[in-house]
């Protein structure tokens, strides 16, 4: 079976884009096995892009393909990048969005996209998701040898992430970096940030911007309808929700908010 290639774009699904995508894999490879995992990032938000690509890495087979365009800067001289990690390859610009991946996965290599044979015939300025990462993902889901397509790079660009602090006393600050489909405050803190806290202090309440929102619970039922409530996600993230509600339009909070636990 050839592997998976998984589309993760910023496009939408209303344009043309995503389609003319699928068209040109298929041309190259008429069994390629296409998949979306979503078309929704927020536009040109490379930090959503490169969560959610990290969030779905590990949950597919190895020697998927991943085609990942966020990519606010096309047209300028910033490469193209294939890279593998844990048996996985993604092709993304380089402008970060690698980045929680390349954080959290074993690397394997990173070359930079330079060998036109696997290009499209006439490349855009503006398409290049079209033009080079689709045509390079089709190429590569017939067999063709990740070395072949340019040189080893040994750096890459990669955000500049906030990172939670944990105090001596056990008390953490950190902040909302996302704001998912639900409404939910997704937080830079991490549940091996919570399991240093929890050392020094066992009774962590948690507070977003100047709400008080209590102790990390377990799930959302665990308060009534309509109440705030703390808990670790599936990410593995520390975030702030309501149960049935959108804890972003109640409270007003957004992204860059600070979070604290004490």
């Amino acid at each position: 079976m050839d592997p998976i290639i998984a589309l993760l774009t910023d496009f939408g699904t209303r344009d043309h884009y995503v389609a003319c995508m699928k068209g040109v894999i298929l041309q190259i490879n008429p069994r390629a096995i296409i998949e979306d995992i979503t078309h929704e990032i927020n536009p040109q938000d490379i930090y959503h892009g490169a969560f959610v690509l990290r969030q779905c890495l590990p949950w597919f087979p190895p020697k998927t393909i991943f085609v990942a365009v966020v990519d606010p800067t096309v047209g300028t001289h910033r490469r193209i990048l294939a890279a593998r990690y844990s048996d996985r390859y993604i092709l993304a610009p380089d402008n970060g969005l690698l980045t929680l991946v390349h954080r959290d996965a074993v690397l394997q290599g990173v070359r930079s996209v330079e060998n036109n044979h696997y290009f499209a015939a006439q490349v855009s300025r503006t398409f290049h998701g079209r033009d080079i990462l689709a045509p390079v993902a089709a190429h590569l889901s017939k067999g063709v040898a990740f070395d072949h397509l340019g040189p080893v790079v040994d750096r890459m660009e990669v955000l500049n992430l906030s990172r939670p602090h944990v105090h001596p006393d056990g008390t953490v600050e950190g902040e909302v970096v996302l704001i998912d489909h639900f409404g939910n405050l997704i937080t830079n803190i991490a549940v091996t940030d919570l399991s240093a806290a929890s050392v020094r202090r066992h009774h962590l309440q948690v507070t977003v911007g100047e709400t008080a929102i209590g102790p990390v619970r377990d799930s959302y039922a665990d308060v009534p309808p309509g109440q705030t409530v703390a808990l670790l996600g599936s990410s593995q993230m520390l975030e702030i929700g309501i149960n049935g509600g959108n804890a972003s339009q109640t409270l007003g909070i957004g992204r860059g908010a600070p979070v604290s636990l004490r």
